[in-house]
């Protein structure tokens, strides 16, 4: 009986210890910084994700998949239309236009748009105990070594390359795939001296004469890029974190998808290639789940702007189906930008109005849509959220935390109005349901091209109108005025944190 009582006593203790034991581990777990993956796309169209376009006849497995087990936006935007200044908006916080850099992209050899000084969200993360790496398209700048005649030395050391902003390690190429010089870098130097040269191609396979590396295939530099940000996720140091930034060279020109892509769609190569992108997503996924981090790995989705896929009248002689010379489908056949008016580059909707999915199990309920306005400048102020690290005046001055709808606190979250920018410098402002065009045009490609600040501007109720057909600025002239009143004081203040959020207007 004595022995009995003594094993009772010491199964008890046992189980006592060992549920104190899983206590702490609960609670280190719970207190544990997550891994942070942001995957962007280059030009993925909001109509190319089935999630978002259910006539999409493009599968995109891996990005359903991922919005079903997390949170989708279905108002998420890019403060810019094009590429530079919407990688500078996530990165740092803040509206590209603030910078040198008013209009346009930078092109392959642009010299480095952020200041070395400025915070990042490489720089934030790796002053909080971060490993921090980028791969794939920077398109940010970068100062390349000169000789005495002002060419390009590619054996020279790279000044102001991404390291400096914060990233430990960087592995990609400088701007879009379709902009020279056509070569890897690693960290601060070319892993190869480009001694080639590249001829220009047409569309789809659109490339600009330019330096090549012997070692670059435009056809495979997608999967080389995939390895390396695998690899990274796989080898990451295992007393620290991770933050990794996964800037895709797709479905951006050239459109070359791999021959093991090629005819998995009926919509020629820009479908093809869509889906390939699908695939990347899919595998980096994979990948996390493979190392037993998906529980705590923060993953946000999301495209740097709108489709460059033209919506194409019926009269059109061809489309992208039946020729795929063609950069444009007839709505029949698909709508790369979904109902939004426009296409990359323009102020219009298709422009700046992007995928976004996050997911997050350890913190966020999956199978949420969240319907408010957000933007991709807003980045930086979550993640400083989820750190409980508060941001200075002088940082993130135009993001603001998305924590509060992660975690389904809504009534927390408020953030000023929107702003977003065009290819030529074209302005547009929301506040709830309206847009506000300061200009008479699309600012971008769609004509008409119009001129920013020339009248007359435009007025959308997108509550009502979607697709940006009817103009209601006359019936709205005070209303338009103060939302011209509203874009002034953001951009006069140098921050968006300083207008009253809670007009009530």
């Amino acid at each position: 009986m004595e022995k009995q009582s003594n094993m009772a006593y010491r199964i008890i203790v046992t189980l006592t210890g060992l549920f104190l034991w899983a206590s702490c581990a609960t609670v280190e777990q719970q207190n544990e910084k997550p891994n942070i993956i942001i995957i962007l796309a280059d030009d993925l169209g909001t109509g190319d994700v089935n999630c978002y376009n259910p006539g999409s006849k493009i599968a995109t497995p891996a990005l359903d998949k991922i919005a079903e087990e997390g949170v989708r936006f279905t108002d998420a935007h890019t403060n810019s239309s094009v590429c530079t200044p919407t990688r500078y908006g996530i990165i740092t916080g803040r509206y590209c236009w603030r910078t040198r850099l008013k209009k346009g992209v930078l092109n392959g050899y642009g010299k480095h748009l952020i200041d070395p000084q400025r915070t990042t969200i490489a720089s934030l993360l790796k002053q909080h105990g971060y490993y921090t790496a980028g791969v794939g398209k920077w398109h940010l700048g970068m100062d390349f070594a000169r000789d005495t005649s002002g060419a390009v030395d590619y054996a020279g050391k790279i000044e102001n390359s991404p390291n400096v902003n914060g990233f430990d390690y960087f592995y990609g190429i400088s701007a879009s795939l379709d902009f020279p010089p056509y070569a890897y870098i690693e960290n601060d130097r070319f892993t190869q001296v480009p001694k080639q040269k590249q001829e220009k191609l047409g569309f789809p396979r659109y490339l600009r004469n330019g330096d090549k590396a012997e070692n670059f295939d435009f056809e495979t530099a997608w999967e080389n890029l995939l390895n390396k940000a695998e690899g990274l996720i796989g080898d990451r140091p295992a007393d620290k974190p991770m933050f990794l930034y996964f800037a895709l060279p797709s479905p951006h020109k050239p459109v070359w998808p791999d021959a093991r892509f090629v005819g998995k769609t009926e919509l020629g190569a820009y479908g093809d290639f869509v889906h390939q992108t699908d695939y990347m997503v899919g595998r980096i996924a994979e990948k996390i789940k493979a190392e037993g981090i998906e529980e705590n790995t923060l993953l946000m989705i999301t495209s740097d702007n709108g489709s460059f896929m033209y919506r194409l009248d019926e009269t059109a002689e061809a489309d992208h189906v039946t020729d795929e010379t063609v950069q444009g489908y007839y709505a029949k056949n698909h709508r790369a930008n979904y109902k939004y008016r426009g296409t990359k580059a323009d102020v219009w909707e298709a422009g700046h109005r992007v995928p976004f999915i996050v997911r997050w199990p350890h913190a966020v309920k999956k199978g949420q849509v969240k319907e408010q306005t957000v933007c991709t400048t807003d980045f930086l102020a979550t993640i400083a959220d989820v750190l409980n690290v508060a941001l200075s005046e002088n940082e993130g001055e135009d993001s603001f935390s998305l924590l509060p709808l992660l975690q389904e606190r809504d009534e927390e979250f408020s953030r000023a109005p929107v702003v977003n920018h065009s290819i030529s410098g074209m302005f547009a402002i929301r506040r709830g349901d309206y847009k506000l065009v300061l200009g008479n045009g699309s600012g971008g490609r769609q004509i008409p091209k119009g001129k920013a600040w020339e009248q007359p501007y435009m007025l959308f109720d997108l509550g009502e109108d979607i697709s940006e057909t009817t103009d209601i600025i006359e019936q709205n002239r005070e209303l338009a005025k103060s939302m011209e009143e509203d874009l002034k004081a953001i951009m006069d203040a140098g921050t968006s944190k300083k207008i009253d959020l809670l007009t009530g207007r």
